[in-house]
């Protein structure tokens, strides 16, 4: 239970995404992305099967990533521009800290697939609210290069899939707040 209860409810009300070219340096070092890790790994995962894995895409590595996305992402459109090609090589650098966070569901296992991918996705989440608690900011993104097998296949096995790359770094400008859905448009009471 937590001893400062209205500031874990505070931090869950007003948990904001940021967007991860805007993020800058500090971001977190490396005891406090294990820690940041260690939250997202305590997530719901019906037959303790962990169907996610983290994989941690250090600033040293980010232009082999940029050329792994460059590469696929030419092969799927040879007529690309030249401004859409800086585009994948940025998003290849933006933020800090990046964390590509794979679905690994566990096959054959009792647990159906579709709750290891959802715990996957909760992975994601407690990602971005470790983050937020740790004083950062995280996005958390997906788009052509997590559907892409050659990406996949950098990162992981065909058997994997890319959950999203979840970047994390400090605010390079103040984050806006979105438009939150109407509750009573996306709650209601069942009848019988």
């Amino acid at each position: 239970m937590f001893n400062d209860t209205s500031s874990a409810l505070s931090l869950l009300a007003t948990r904001r995404s940021g967007k991860p070219r805007d993020m800058v340096a500090p971001g977190p070092s490396d005891p406090e992305l294990h820690a940041m890790l260690a939250i997202a790994a305590r997530v719901p995962d019906h037959g303790k099967l962990a169907p996610w894995r983290f994989v941690i895409v250090g600033a040293d590595q980010r232009g082999a990533l940029a050329d792994i996305l460059t590469a696929a992402y030419r092969t799927s459109k040879p007529d690309v521009s030249d401004p859409e090609l800086e585009t994948v090589v940025q998003f290849a650098h933006q933020a800090p800290t990046l964390v590509v966070v794979l679905s690994s569901p566990q096959v054959p296992s009792k647990i159906p697939l579709w709750e290891q991918e959802l715990s996957a996705g909760a992975a994601c989440l407690q990602l971005l609210n470790a983050a937020t608690a740790h004083g950062y900011v995280g996005g958390w993104l997906t788009g052509w290069a997590s559907y892409d097998e050659r990406v996949r296949d950098a990162f992981g096995t065909a058997a994997e899939k890319i959950a999203g790359f979840v970047f994390i770094g400090s605010p390079g400008r103040p984050l806006e707040e979105r438009p939150r859905p109407d509750l009573a448009q996306v709650v209601s009471r069942w009848q019988v």
